[in-house]
């Protein structure tokens, strides 16, 4: 009995003891909780980073691009930076012994105006362009990785998506708000765009330089559409539409808003939502 009551003064001694050090230094009682919301908030302080991929399944040097794009999506492994990725399907290869379902004019054309800014003899593939400002081959990774650190150090415009909805089948309603040009912005206003991206795609190419193979991308652009312009002093916030041309729903979707200077290409601002996001 004697040494039954010794024990518990023993053990009530060092509870009280632990409990007043907690109370002493009440970071340590919630040091546990607080990991998780210490990774939130640092990736809601993170730069966004716009990385855009053009690619083709005709391309035989296109495929470990698509893993490099791929892999920086799913482990984001620079710290201060969130990569926002877009795959860019190409057509010019289409006439090469296979025809890519997710290829644009479009996205040529968007390759040809980087090509000019860049002031490069002729577009490429794989070419990975930086938040409009650097670009490197799409398979170099330690070049990528120089481009986004600098990318990342830039001072970036506020865009934030909201209030996603579907209108109709083919139709989405986005909120979109997008903070005033700093004063010392270089132009009086920039675009304001949104891609319409697939989460993810897959291939089995029977045809061309990848026959044979099983290809599989990371957010495919369907289309970009500007939706409006920011301007110095003046904050966009409205409702814009966006068209759907893939299945109908939002379901495997990805929404890609950027702000982009539209005589240099700079990608000022940038943000992402996707399916796994609610509103």
């Amino acid at each position: 009995m004697k040494v039954s009551r010794l024990a518990f003064v023993f053990v009530f001694t060092l509870m009280l003891l632990v409990v007043m050090a907690l109370l002493a230094n009440p970071l340590a009682l919630r040091s546990a909780a607080g990991s998780d919301v210490s990774k939130e908030t640092g990736a809601m302080n993170a730069s966004p980073v716009l990385l855009e991929l053009f690619t083709s399944e005709g391309c035989s040097s296109c495929p470990p691009a698509d893993r490099l794009l791929a892999q920086l999506d799913g482990t984001q492994p620079i710290a201060g930076a969130q990569l926002i990725v877009l795959s860019e399907h190409v057509d010019y290869w289409d006439h090469e012994g296979w025809k890519d379902a997710y290829s644009s004019s479009a996205f040529t054309s968007r390759q040809e105006e980087y090509a000019r800014r860049f002031r490069l003899n002729s577009a490429y593939t794989p070419q990975l362009v930086v938040d409009g400002n650097a670009q490197v081959n799409g398979s170099d990774s330690a070049a990528a990785d120089r481009a986004i650190e600098s990318a990342r150090r830039r001072a970036k415009v506020a865009v934030r998506i909201s209030a996603v909805a579907l209108t109709d089948a083919k139709t989405i309603r986005l909120h979109l708000s997008v903070d005033a040009l700093p004063g010392d912005f270089q132009g009086r206003t920039a675009d304001i765009l949104v891609a319409v991206a697939l989460d993810h795609a897959e291939s089995h190419v029977s045809g061309g330089e990848n026959s044979g193979r099983d290809l599989r991308h990371v957010a495919v652009a369907e289309s970009i559409s500007k939706v409006g312009t920011v301007a110095k002093g003046t904050k966009f916030d409205r409702d814009v539409r966006v068209k759907i041309k893939g299945a109908a729903g939002l379901e495997g979707l990805r929404l890609i808003a950027f702000v982009q200077q539209p005589d240099d290409g700079d990608v000022v601002g940038a943000a992402l939502v996707n399916s796994a996001v609610r509103n």
